[in-house]
C-alpha cells in the first residue's frame, strides 16, 4: 500500500513582496510625507500599529493600497523604545529609589541598524529598483537598500493583516 504525504507548501502560495530597509533619523510621519511626495503615493497612518504583546512594543505603521496596480505599500518603524520604571528598595531607606530606563526592541532583530522598512506587496516586482533610486534621492535618507526576503529569520513580524 502506497503512503501519500501532503505538505501545506503545496496549498499555500508564496507571498510576493519587496522589502526596502531605510536608514534615517527623521520622524516616521515626516518620512511618510517625503515618500508620498517622491513616489506619488498616499501613505496614511494606520489605525492599528504593529504590536508585539510579549515585549509590550508598538511599531508605527503607514499603509496605502494602489487600486490601479494592485499594490500595497507598508511603511513601518523597525525600532520601538519602551520606557520602564524600576523601584529598588534599600534596606536603610523608607522609600525606594526610582530609576527610569528604556529598552529598544526591533521588528526585525537581525537588522538593528535599519530605522524603517518599506514593504511593497505586488505580483510584479519590476519597479523595485526605480522605487529604491527615488528613495535614495530624499536628502534626509542616509541610505536605503533591498532586503532579500529569504534571508529573514523573523518573516512572521512582517505580516500586517
Amino acid at each position: 500500500m502506497a503512503v501519500r504525504k501532503l505538505s501545506l507548501d503545496d496549498f499555500l502560495e508564496e507571498e510576493h513582496y519587496a522589502l526596502i530597509g531605510i536608514h534615517c533619523v527623521i520622524e516616521d510621519y515626516r518620512l511618510a510625507f517625503l515618500i508620498n511626495q517622491i513616489l506619488d503615493i498616499k501613505l496614511k497612518r494606520s489605525v492599528k500599529d504593529v504590536t508585539n504583546p510579549s515585549l509590550n512594543s508598538n511599531y508605527a505603521l503607514f499603509e496605502w493600497f494602489d487600486q490601479k496596480q494592485f499594490t500595497t505599500y507598508h511603511l513601518v518603524a523597525n525600532t520601538c523604545k519602551v520606557l520602564h520604571n524600576n523601584v529598588k528598595q534599600e534596606s536603610n531607606s523608607l522609600f525606594g529609589k526610582d530609576t527610569q530606563g528604556a529598552s529598544n526592541y526591533y521588528l526585525l532583530p537581525e537588522f538593528k541598524t535599519i530605522n524603517y522598512l518599506l514593504k511593497i506587496e505586488t505580483e510584479f516586482l519590476s519597479k523595485e529598483k526605480t522605487i529604491l533610486n527615488k528613495i535614495l534621492k530624499i536628502p534626509q535618507v542616509v541610505t536605503a537598500y533591498s532586503i532579500a526576503s529569504h534571508t529573514l529569520k523573523s518573516k512572521d513580524n512582517l505580516i500586517f493583516n
